[in-house]
């Protein structure tokens, strides 16, 4: 491209990133034209890699192809040792900090293992270009330009595939002129809609992440180029320069190969090495290698070492080892698919996963760019390696190493100062988790008593089961458990929240009564509903047998999921029920109730099991370590993530592969069967409609534990032209 083209590139950028700090969220408008540039130029990328690579391998002899993969090879293994170099640098940035998290489904998920015949070998090549499986269609082609290279008379297909390759080319240079245009809309779009406040929360993470792969970008791999061939560094960035802000502003590698494949050829030529038809071409190395992990894949490892900082995991040095080698094969696949299955490989929380997403906005971004750089690296050092030209200095790789070292060091300096300047945060999921609110505010406000009262509410309805009584009176009297959290209890400014106090609000609200609450203990359940002093219990009740022969059960509306309480440094150990099993004189202090307490003997007979009470001082007792000495606590993941958010020294540890269910329900009087009839109906109709998933996301899960601000923007916080 020209320098008329980089300024109109740099001039759509601006525009863009003003129209989204303008906008603010209403910059979401743009989405379908940054959306339809990002699809004009994928639309030619797969053809062009299939007819690339057929016609490029299958104009090869098999020595030359021989060549091309061992040689190129052994520099993606140079360029992976670089990467891998700067995951294991990066924390040495990461300050001390404090966390916990809510509960997350990935504590109880089994992850699926990588399939890579399936990746890779492609039963139907035509489902895979469906599918955009590309390293299944690398395959394919690959496989067919194999083939090719033996065929006599090969001649007119070369020459016709050659000049189909020359239209493609033609036609993504011709989707490029929109590159203004289409980086206006995206740059407007992420600008506007990014949630500056979650990134903030990451920015440890993401400081580092930028700083290493623009060190890359700019210099560790240019200047590899300008240490083995006669290319200088600044001349490679210089050509690529405008291929590199596309895939910095999109965050697509593959729609920008076409370019990155001409620009490399570009260079060869100017610097007078040997042309596709005498040396390797770019046309074959950048998309035979393009489903081998780049850099930019690398270094997302240093997620996982950011993760284990942020949950304060100790990886031990043969968990690094394990790490890299796991991570190089496992990054053959989806990025998606191998962090969470690398977090569990070295035991780091697999709740973390939703941060590396959380990250990807802005990660994607920077990662681009060094993979771009990656493979032009590639194009440039294995066309040189194919023809024996490269220029192996002692001399010229000592400075190499020795200004890499110092670029390394000044970076790493530089983030830490960024980060000290910036500060990380300090722990305040406490306080989120303390405050709390409905998700929905509710339309009458509730009579809390603070204790449960000793008659039951009047007027009595002899003989009337207790809803109609309730629509009688007008009055719906809620037994609750106080500490039941997240189900029940009393927020930073003493007010009674939780899943089960939000969904008592909507039951009393489509009943058209009043509401109010009333402390139960734990051990007075059926009692109190028997002696008619609440109507319901609603915080957090476990659907037990025994329990079953005392009160009537509605339907569960919650399954909650055996666990262990543990303090975060033995959070790994508990993880394995294997180990658990296999470990004598573990003490295990568990609630005192005897359902629980016959499941975790059942699958964990080796446990030394200590009872303790079921109440909210108990188990506060245990996290504050006034309880009994014991190596874990036997709990229910969802409720132990909630407590852990108070208590950020303990972590939840689900003992895969044993995954256990508590049902959770609303009790009633033994004798209320309609009641019992009636709440399960309403159960059923308050999942269907998505309330029950709503609050489960909230209390549970912690979505919006934050209220949320309107995303800032010109309009509305400098010309208040909105609200």
């Amino acid at each position: 491209m020209s320098t008329s083209a980089t300024k109109n590139i740099l001039i759509g950028l601006g525009l863009g990133t003003f129209l989204g700090l303008f906008l603010g969220e209403r910059a979401a408008l743009l989405q379908f034209m940054s959306d339809g540039y990002l699809r004009l130029l994928q639309m030619t990328v797969f053809p062009y890699v299939i007819v690339s690579l057929i016609t490029g391998i299958g104009s090869l002899e098999a020595q030359r192809a021989r060549d091309l993969f061992v040689r190129v090879g052994a520099l993606t293994l140079v360029l992976w040792g670089l990467a891998l170099a700067a995951v294991f640098l990066m924390p040495l940035t990461f300050p001390a900090i404090q966390n916990a998290f809510f509960f997350s489904t990935t504590l109880v998920e089994e992850r699926a293992p990588l399939d890579f015949v399936t990746l890779y070998i492609p039963a139907n090549p035509f489902q895979s270009l469906a599918n955009s499986i590309v390293p299944a269609v690398v395959l394919f082609s690959a496989f067919l330009g194999v083939a090719l290279m033996g065929i006599e008379k090969k001649e007119p297909l070369l020459g016709a595939l050659q000049v189909l390759e020359r239209v493609l080319g033609r036609a993504n240079r011709f989707s490029l002129r929109l590159t203004p245009l289409g980086l206006f809309a995206i740059a407007a779009v992420t600008v506007g809609t990014a949630d500056a406040e979650q990134l903030g929360r990451l920015r440890v993470f993401l400081i580092g992440y930028a700083a290493m792969s623009l060190l890359l970008t700019l210099w560790i791999l240019p200047g590899l180029v300008a240490c083995l061939t006669p290319i200088p560094a600044r001349r490679i960035l210089q050509s690529t320069r405008d291929a590199l802000i596309t895939a910095f502003i999109t965050g697509e590698l593959f729609v920008v190969l076409p370019i990155l494949i001409d620009r490399s050829k570009a260079l060869l030529q100017e610097h007078g090495s040997p042309q596709a038809e005498e040396g390797a071409p770019a046309e074959v190395i950048v998309p035979a290698f393009y489903s081998f992990p780049h850099v930019a894949k690398l270094l997302s490892l240093s997620f996982v070492l950011f993760a284990a900082w942020y949950s304060d995991t100790q990886l031990a040095l043969p968990a690094r080892a394990q790490l890299a080698l796991a991570g190089i094969v496992s990054l053959f696949g989806s990025m998606n698919a191998a962090i969470p299955f690398l977090l569990d490989l070295v035991r780091v929380p697999s709740a973390t996963f939703e941060l590396f997403v959380a990250t990807g906005v802005l990660n994607s971004r920077f990662g681009t760019l060094a993979a771009a750089m990656h493979m032009v690296v590639l194009a440039l050092v294995g066309t040189y390696a194919l023809t024996g030209q490269l220029r192996l200095s002692f001399a010229r790789i000592l400075r190499y190493l020795l200004v890499s070292a110092a670029a390394t060091a000044a970076t790493l300096a530089a983030i830490a100062l960024v980060l000290r300047a910036t500060g990380v945060g300090t722990y305040d999921q406490d306080q989120v988790a303390l405050s709390m609110q409905f998700l929905t505010p509710p339309s009458q406000k509730a009579v809390v008593l603070r204790e449960l009262p000793s008659e039951p509410p009047t007027p009595t309805a002899a003989g009337k089961g207790v809803l109609q009584a309730a629509e009688e009176r007008g009055v719906l009297r809620v037994g609750y458990i106080d500490g039941s959290m997240p189900y029940s209890f009393l927020n930073g400014r003493g007010e009674l929240v939780g899943f089960d106090v939000e969904m008592a609000h909507v039951l009393a609200a489509e009943l058209g009564v009043a509401l109010e609450f009333a402390p139960v203990p734990r051990d007075r359940l059926s009692a109190a509903l028997e002696a008619g002093l609440c109507d319901i219990i609603m915080g957090g009740v476990f659907l037990t047998t025994r329990r079953g022969t005392k009160m009537v059960y509605s339907s569960n509306y919650i399954d909650e999921t055996l666990a262990f309480v543990v303090p975060d440094h033995r959070r790994a150990d508990f993880s394995s029920a294997e180990w658990i099993r296999g470990t004598t004189g573990l003490k295990v202090a568990v609630p005192d109730l005897p359902y629980l307490m016959g499941l975790v003997r059942r699958e964990f007979p080796g446990l030394r099991v200590v009872p303790i009470p079921f109440t909210h001082a108990s188990i506060s007792d245990f996290f504050e370590g006034r309880g009994p000495a014991v190596d874990a606590l036997a709990y229910t993941a969802e409720r132990g993530s909630f407590r852990s958010l108070l208590h950020p020294a303990f972590s939840v540890a689900v003992p895969h592969p044993v995954v256990v269910k508590l049902p959770l329900a609303y009790p009633v009087a033994r004798h209320d069967i309609e009641a019992a009839r009636f709440l399960s109906n309403w159960i059923d109709l308050k999942t269907k409609d998505g309330t029950i998933k709503a609050l489960y996301d909230h209390w549970v899960l912690g979505r919006d534990a934050r209220p949320k601000a309107p995303r800032s923007s010109i309009l509305r916080n400098v010309l208040h032209w909105v609200d």
